[in-house]
């Protein structure tokens, strides 16, 4: 007897045990028919934070996830359309406020996804209700909307949800404006740059562009135009996006949420393979020659294009892109080669001048000697050859050479000069000895001939030196 009554009581606690876990487990999946914040102000309201509450709701989907999120205007009726799409009423459903102000702050997603049978394999279908653009309240402080300039009006929200949506709908109550072109261009832009996927929109673009130029004088067929050609492509499940470090970029203006963000990430390409070919360029050591900057330039700017294809978004902003890169490497590079060119003319004039002073020292030499000279002139022309570099060197070679052909005249003119003065002195000294000192007549006879000699022979040839040296 107490056997079965042990045996009864351990089925008993089973039992309840049982419907314990199964009441645990409806309950569980009874509080995840509500909406969840993933993405919400802070308590100051300056920045978004994660919310832990929707992250944990959405880890507990184990299949492939596609995330259908409804951006536009607040009151435009966002999550009413969501309700519409769950088949939920208005208070069962996302919150849907009657005032002015928001009644969605940040971006929330329903906790029971709809599981959808695609090319056999079950994808759970998130929606995701989203803080509507220049919205009032303390929000405005972390999203830029009421911040727009008039076109290219960005929220971080919008920025967001754009990136982490498989579907984006933009629900507007009223006329398609030229600024929303402009953010639906924007949408299928960041969709190709983060997921490579065919982005599928109604085939009713042709009809609503034919609307559009017909009613609008085809003021805003650029801006479609723009979408036209930015259509990109979504469709398989991408690598997994790191939600906290985009919220983290997104937080600290890392990741614009004003302007065209592929126009803007491309620009900063551009500047980062400007700063990688700066930083070639002023390996090469100004000044150098023509030749090896031509070198440097076609290695700096081959690595800075190299770093553009790896790093740049989107591939018909790519080739405006590369024009602009090319254009402004051409503008850095002339930069370089007036530079290389001053540097050049400020080093070559440094050994011109040295030479020059070179030149006169040996000018004034009290006893000129030609070896002496012609030894100073190889060393000085040896100086600047191997000093002077540059584009510059071409034209201060033609001065270096000017320069040393007249300092060697001059030195040789002044040369014979004085070698002649010296000759005539030594004759008259011969006589003076010959008839004074020795009185010895054949000498004095000797000295006199050579001195008549060097008076002749000057006055016939016109110059003292032509008769010891000529230059040419």
């Amino acid at each position: 007897m107490g056997w079965w009554r042990a045996r009864a009581t351990a089925v008993l606690a089973a039992v309840l045990w049982l419907l314990a876990a199964a009441a645990a487990g409806d309950a569980d999946a009874g509080d995840l028919e509500r909406a969840f914040p993933i993405i919400e102000p802070d308590y100051g309201h300056t920045k978004l934070r994660l919310s832990k509450e929707g992250l944990e709701a959405i880890q507990r989907i184990k299949t492939p996830i596609a995330a259908v999120s409804v951006i536009g205007p607040y009151r435009s009726g966002k999550s009413f359309l969501l309700n519409q799409l769950l088949s939920l009423s208005c208070d069962k459903g996302f919150g849907v406020g009657h005032m002015r102000d928001t009644k969605t702050k940040g971006i929330w997603v329903w906790g029971t996804p709809i599981e959808v049978d695609i090319d056999g394999s079950i994808v759970s279908v998130l929606y995701l209700d989203t803080e509507g653009f220049e919205s009032v309240g303390k929000s405005n402080v972390y999203d830029d909307s009421n911040k727009c300039i008039k076109f290219f009006a960005y929220g971080r929200i919008f920025a967001l949800a754009t990136v982490l949506s498989s579907v984006l709908i933009y629900n507007l109550p009223e006329t398609i404006r030229e600024a929303d072109i402009s953010r639906l261009s924007f949408a299928v832009e960041i969709a190709e740059e983060f997921y490579g996927r065919y982005l599928h929109f109604r085939k009713k673009e042709n009809l609503f562009s034919r609307w559009l130029t017909k009613h609008s004088n085809g003021c805003l067929t650029t801006m479609i135009n723009q979408i036209r050609d930015s259509l990109a492509v979504m469709g398989d499940n991408s690598t997994t996006f790191s939600l906290p470090q985009i919220l983290e970029a997104l937080n600290k203006g890392e990741i614009p949420s004003t302007g065209s963000l592929v126009e803007v990430f491309n620009k900063a390409i551009v500047e980062r393979c400007l700063k990688l070919y700066n930083e070639r360029m002023g390996r090469a050591g100004l000044p150098v020659s023509m030749d090896k900057l031509q070198q440097f330039h076609d290695v700096a700017k081959d690595e800075a294009r190299s770093l553009f294809n790896k790093q740049h978004f989107g591939k018909h902003h790519a080739a405006q892109s590369i024009s602009k890169l090319d254009e402004e490497i051409k503008k850095v590079f002339r930069n370089f080669g007036q530079a290389n060119e001053y540097q050049s003319s400020k080093l070559c004039e440094a050994r011109f001048s040295e030479c020059e002073d070179k030149m006169e020292h040996l000018q004034v030499l009290k006893l000129p000697s030609m070896a002496k000279f012609d030894a100073g002139f190889l060393l000085c022309n040896q100086s600047f050859e191997m000093g002077c570099v540059g584009p510059a060197k071409e034209s201060y070679q033609r001065r270096m050479s000017k320069m040393l052909a007249r300092s060697r005249a001059l030195f040789i003119k002044d040369y014979n000069n004085k070698l002649f003065n010296w000759l005539v002195i030594f004759s008259l000294v011969m006589v003076v000895i010959g008839r004074f000192v020795v009185k010895f007549f054949l000498l004095e006879i000797a000295a006199w001939v050579m001195f008549d000699f060097l008076e002749t022979y000057t006055r016939l040839f016109w110059s003292s030196e032509s008769l010891y040296y000529n230059p040419v």
